[in-house]
């Protein structure tokens, strides 16, 4: 079968048009949608009125391209290791390491990224720690640090736990 000029050339300016479409198409769905995987919650960023008070759990979510921007937060325990040098109350130095597991409160995502950011947790647990941990170890002189470790310990976990909370 042989076919004439004008005719192949209006078969494949709509066969290109087709394709065009579907391609389209398929690029729409990872354009407007966003996951949202296990252990994880989002945040949305909208450029017209700020940050959306509801915090996306997991699943697909719908959004308007370049209006609205999911910001992805792990919710899982996650380790931080502080080390910090001080003195005792008899003016000796001592090295103390401070493991951490934190996560956020998933209620208060959106002011958590309102005011630190979404690298929270480098930038309010040090100072925390340290700031808890100088002051815990100025009460005691070396011998009662080695003494009393468990009370110690659970003096400075108590006040973390106190001042974190002030940063959800």
């Amino acid at each position: 079968v042989v076919m004439a000029a004008p005719a192949v050339d209006t078969l494949l300016t709509q066969v290109s048009r087709v394709g065009l479409g579907l391609g389209g198409l398929a690029l729409l769905p990872s354009v407007c949608m966003f996951d949202v995987d296990g252990g994880e919650r989002a945040v949305v960023l909208n450029m017209l009125t700020g940050i959306d008070e509801k915090v996306r759990g997991e699943g697909t979510h719908l959004k308007v391209p370049w209006l609205m921007q999911p910001k992805i937060y792990n919710i899982r325990l996650s380790p931080k290791l502080i080390q910090t040098t001080t003195g005792t109350k008899d003016l000796q130095t001592v090295t103390i390491h401070c493991r951490m597991l934190y996560k956020p409160e998933v209620s208060g995502l959106p002011t958590i990224h309102k005011t630190l950011g979404e690298d929270y947790g480098e930038r309010v647990l040090p100072s925390i720690a340290n700031e808890v941990m100088k002051a815990t170890i100025a009460q005691y002189n070396a011998e009662q640090l080695l003494t009393h470790r468990e009370h110690v310990s659970q003096q400075i976990r108590e006040a973390i736990v106190t001042r974190a909370k002030q940063f959800n």
